[in-house]
């Protein structure tokens, strides 16, 4: 199959990116200068610079976007503060989760942000849907604007210095368009890290332009998937087709904060009656963060309790950089979820302790 190159491809190899195929796209899982562990401790204590163009970028405008969208995603579009952003995911009518989103609410339409893994899927969701839909909403595909990310405690300073604004007053999780270097860019202080940062769309002809002045900051480096990957479990962050999917609800995956408290009175979401009964009846399986003794444990490890009763599965795992730890991301049946609870994780038909413990692993640096 013929992958799909974002804007910075020729850049990524001019630079040392070690190229791999990820959902259909070349992209760089790390470069020559710089391994995997020693980019994410650069992140942690200076800032990098993630290509993220490959992600599903879209624009949903009508004047019936809000109820339109409102039908799809748990999250409450109607009371989101125009400039806000939040996170939230689509459901299906089993309240299994089709993929998790950034939503931004602007005055005249809502920037949408999900994974590339999933963009035919939730294309296909989304056309579906609308087709049902009796009211005024239009979808753009915005497929002429690259996606970088800078994360990191010096993130802010190298954005100000490019675009000669101070942003003390740009909050975690809102947007605002900024003019970087003439271009026209929408930028949002969110991340995949647990890091202070910024998403930045930019026009695709200025994203190498952009990147490069980026890079000329002290503390700025180029970063690839592996460190992104590590960064985001640190965090407690779900890595949808792992730690997410369609037979995952909210309140199993431990995101029951995303579900606005008039969507839980009102519903209206594809799954509500699934879903709703979950939040007081509970769920016989939950995510959980867990600390495991030797070897990492990965995806698809089984959980046993002290009885070598097996209540689970991990769903992401690996060493943890900071910590100098093993951290890993699974679900367990309901009574094994609290802090601090002794479980056995099974890796290479070995028996390796385990504790329940609570996520981020790291604790997360948000701009709020």
């Amino acid at each position: 199959m013929l992958l799909k190159k974002t804007p910075l491809y020729d850049f990524h190899v001019e630079k040392g990116g070690k190229m791999v195929s990820f959902a259909g796209w070349s992209m760089p899982v790390q470069y020559s200068n710089l391994g995997v562990l020693a980019s994410h401790l650069h992140t942690r204590e200076n800032a990098s610079l993630f290509d993220v163009s490959h992600m599903l970028q879209l624009r949903l405008s009508g004047r019936d976007r809000i109820s339109f969208l409102e039908k799809l995603v748990v999250a409450d579009i109607e009371e989101l503060p125009f400039g806000s952003s939040t996170l939230s995911v689509f459901t299906n009518e089993n309240g299994g989760i089709i993929d998790d989103t950034v939503i931004c609410k602007h005055e005249d339409y809502i920037h949408i942000v999900s994974n590339a893994a999933c963009a035919d899927k939730d294309l296909t969701h989304i056309r579906e849907e609308m087709k049902k839909f009796r009211g005024d909403v239009d979808l753009k595909v915005i497929d002429d604007h690259a996606l970088l990310a800078l994360q990191g405690p010096k993130a802010v300073s190298a954005l100000q210095e490019l675009c000669g604004k101070d942003l003390a007053d740009f909050k975690f999780m809102t947007a605002r368009q900024l003019n970087i270097k003439s271009s026209d860019c929408h930028v949002t202080r969110s991340g995949y890290t647990g890091e202070d940062g910024f998403e930045i769309g930019i026009p695709s002809s200025a994203s190498v332009q952009i990147a490069n002045f980026l890079l000329k900051y002290p503390g700025v480096q180029l970063a690839g998937l592996g460190a992104r990957d590590s960064l985001r479990l640190e965090a407690g962050l779900c890595l949808y087709g792992h730690d997410l999917d369609d037979t995952t609800t909210p309140v199993e995956a431990g995101l029951t904060w995303t579900i606005g408290k008039r969507r839980r009175n009102e519903g209206g979401f594809l799954g509500a009656e699934h879903v709703l009964p979950q939040i007081k009846g509970g769920v016989t399986r939950r995510r959980v963060g867990l600390i495991v003794e030797g070897a990492p444990a990965r995806e698809n490890a089984e959980i046993y309790n002290n009885e070598n009763e097996l209540i689970g599965n991990i769903t992401s795992g690996g060493p943890s950089p900071s910590l100098q730890k093993n951290v890993a991301m699974g679900y367990v049946k309901q009574g094994y979820h609290k802090s601090s609870t002794k479980l056995q994780v099974k890796v290479r038909n070995r028996m390796q302790k385990a504790q329940v413990v609570k996520m981020p692993f790291v604790p997360t640096r948000y701009h709020k």
